[in-house]
């Protein structure tokens, strides 16, 4: 009975070591699902932990597929920047791949809507 509780506290151990190795998105500005007034001129995403600049993405995309992101990614530490194109109302869709300084692959997605 006793080898079994070990076998499940290193289990668990290892699981939860494996979950802390990936980036995962904590913020994003403007916000995951948010409406906004008018188009930001930047995007900004903040992880869980510090990011590969060279090994790292983020797209922003309108309805039609055309980006809308312009300019150079810009990483420091957890935070991505990324300066947007001033465009009007509409759905915009921001598309994500980061690589953790430790070399571990986050992917995602999610939209925000543009009111005017």
């Amino acid at each position: 009975m006793n080898s079994l509780r070990v076998l499940i506290l290193v289990l668990l151990t290892a699981l939860s070591m494996s979950a802390r190795a990936h980036a995962f998105l904590e913020h994003a500005e403007p916000r995951v699902g948010a409406t906004v007034q008018a188009m930001p001129g930047e995007l900004t995403l903040r992880f869980s932990q510090p990011i590969e600049g060279a090994f790292s993405t983020v797209k922003v995309t309108d309805a039609k597929g055309q980006a809308v992101h312009k300019g150079e990614v810009h990483v420091n530490g957890p935070v991505i920047r990324v300066s947007l194109a001033a465009m009007g109302p509409g759905d915009y869709t921001v598309t994500w791949r980061v690589v953790s300084t430790d070399t571990h692959v986050s992917e995602g997605d999610f939209v925000f809507h543009v009111a005017h």
